[in-house]
């Protein structure tokens, strides 16, 4: 494995890099390069990235940015909630704004795309728009949103959160990391403040529309041998817990015709959730993640089990009628065995369409770059999905290597990269 010393992101990055692409004034070494500086903040014994949300590496990351984007020209403020905006002033100041980013912080021991990619790929279109000598119609904004992945305090999205005025504070309050540290301390660490995080709140109205580009963490486009494709829909997560509620009782005195064993029950449910998004539609997806047995003995029936379903769709009345199904069967299933059920929401995040003359301009780009459209729905959730609740979101997926993310083995190529790029500014260039 190659050592900590020796991790050169850029000179991988580069070894097969077609330099054809380097044209319209985006440079794939200037994005290698940035790739590269950014990797080494936080940089772990096994190569990967470590830049929890409000830390001091996602702060040196953002100051990192903040710094090429001063050099690009363009007009940065930070607001309350830590999120960087990079602002470029277009002819027009009447007209609404085009605004596109993402985030640089990372899961423990992450990889180096996940969220830069966007952050620097929305940066490198000012950068070639400066070298081509083009100003835009509509005011442009490259935006660092802050703690996307929640690795802090398994709750993520705080910028974007921030940004349109979501959730309740007093809630968000009660949020502590694993050190023990409230949310307000967390805040405070990193030189940001309760009421300055509230002040956060812009008035969406003044964009137009927001654009992220993200690698796929998937492995759809690698199949198709293409760099990237276009996000037909984000979908929401929507977690129910459910709780099933038998007998203990002595696992050798007890014989099987007189129990009410809890995890047999669970165990049945488990079985049949996977059967039953693909009744749903193509995109519908289930998955339980995890179980809490009580009493949890070797030598004890198990009296209650808990079983974390997840459930997620592209669209608002699949992902219900999934939800309806899971709990139908869930029913279903304790009846049979006769024991008692309970079930509470963890989490009912509404999926965000992508509209449908965005992903038809997307189209008509890719074919212009001889690209092959590809559609394909995003399953985890992105800053878009957060954003896209006030404007309307567009995302663009960038290929990975066997699909692999949060890892240090993530891998896009950046021949994908700079296309995806190119793709990038077109789209934006037309919507102004």
């Amino acid at each position: 494995m190659m050592s900590r010393q020796e991790f050169l992101l850029k000179d991988r990055l580069l070894t097969d890099y077609d330099k054809q692409l380097d044209k319209n004034g985006i440079s794939g070494e200037r994005l290698a390069t940035r790739l590269h500086e950014l990797a080494q903040i936080g940089l772990t014994d096994d190569n990967g990235s470590d830049r929890p949300g409000f830390s001091p590496r996602e702060l040196q990351a953002k100051k990192l940015v903040s710094k090429w984007m001063k050099e690009a020209g363009l007009t940065v403020t930070t607001d309350g909630a830590g999120n960087v905006f990079g602002r470029m002033e277009g002819k027009d100041s009447t007209k609404k704004m085009i605004l596109s980013g993402s985030h640089v912080d990372t899961v423990p021991n992450g990889g180096h795309f996940d969220g830069v990619l966007g952050v620097l790929s929305s940066l490198e279109v000012v950068e070639a728009w400066r070298e081509e000598g083009y100003k835009p119609e509509r005011s442009y904004e490259v935006v660092i949103f802050t703690d996307e992945e929640g690795s802090r305090f398994n709750s993520g999205f705080q910028g974007s959160d921030a940004v349109i005025g979501k959730g309740d504070i007093e809630e968000r309050l009660k949020l502590t990391d694993q050190a023990g540290l409230s949310f307000a301390e967390v805040l405070q660490t990193a030189g940001l403040t309760v009421d300055g995080y509230l002040a956060s709140k812009r008035d969406m109205n003044a964009y137009k529309l927001f654009v992220e580009v993200h690698i796929e963490q998937g492995k759809r486009l690698e199949k198709e041998n293409l760099p990237c494709g276009i996000v037909t829909g984000i979908s929401g997560p929507y977690w129910v817990e459910f709780t099933f509620t038998g007998q203990p009782g002595h696992a050798g005195n007890t014989p099987m015709d007189d129990r009410k064993d809890a995890l047999v029950a669970a165990s049945e449910f488990i079985q049949r959730v996977p059967s039953i998004p693909v009744k749903i539609s193509e995109n519908a997806v289930a998955t339980v993640g995890k179980l809490a047995v009580k009493p949890n003995g070797v030598n004890v029936i198990p009296g209650e089990v808990s079983v974390y379903v997840d459930m997620r769709d592209i669209d608002r009345t699949d992902q219900e009628n999934l939800v309806a199904q899971v709990k139908k069967t869930a029913g279903e299933v304790a009846e049979k065995h006769e024991v008692e059920l309970q079930w509470s929401e963890k989490a009912r995040v509404s999926p965000v369409p992508i509209r449908e003359e965005n992903q038809a301009l997307l189209k008509d780009i890719l074919e212009e770059q001889g690209i092959k459209p590809y559609y394909l729905p995003s399953g985890a959730g992105h800053d878009a999905m957060v954003i896209g609740e006030k404007i309307p979101a567009t995302m663009l997926f960038v290929k990975s290597k066997d699909g692999i993310s949060h890892r240090p083995d993530e891998w896009s190529d950046l021949n994908d990269c700079v296309q995806a790029v190119h793709v990038l500014k077109r789209f934006i260039e037309k919507q102004q």
